[in-house]
């Protein structure tokens, strides 16, 4: 299991709006997608700099797919990188006034001090 691939997905598809739209459509296949062409990417490097190694687990790849954010925390991903992702997906689907935060806080209740560690 990688933290940094997790938050690696999470960071540069939520600065893409059209990344966040094919990943609200269509997870797996933009999961699928990021993982083939992507992942091994180094950041802020020249488009040929690449990695050979990095790879999503299945466990990974289901909770991505799944938009689990729950259990991507429970496997170390930062919060904030869900949470912002998360409501460039959905909170233009609820009515309410931080209707989709609040849910996504209260879906993280389970959760008690220590934290999952969040460090890469």
């Amino acid at each position: 299991m990688s933290k940094y691939l997790l938050n690696k997905f999470l960071f540069t598809v939520d600065r893409d709006p059209e990344l966040v739209e094919r990943y609200r459509e269509d997870p797996a296949d933009l999961v699928t997608w990021w993982e083939e062409n992507e992942a091994n990417r180094i950041l802020n490097c020249i488009a040929d700099e690449r990695s050979t190694w990095l790879a999503f687990t299945d466990e990974e790849r289901a909770a991505l797919t799944a938009h689990d954010h729950v259990a991507l925390f429970r496997m170390g991903a930062h919060p904030f990188l869900t949470l912002t992702l998360f409501i460039a997906m959905f909170e233009r689907d609820n009515t309410e006034p931080l209707q989709y935060q609040k849910a996504y806080g209260a879906a993280l209740a389970e959760f008690s001090l220590p934290y999952p560690d969040i460090a890469t």
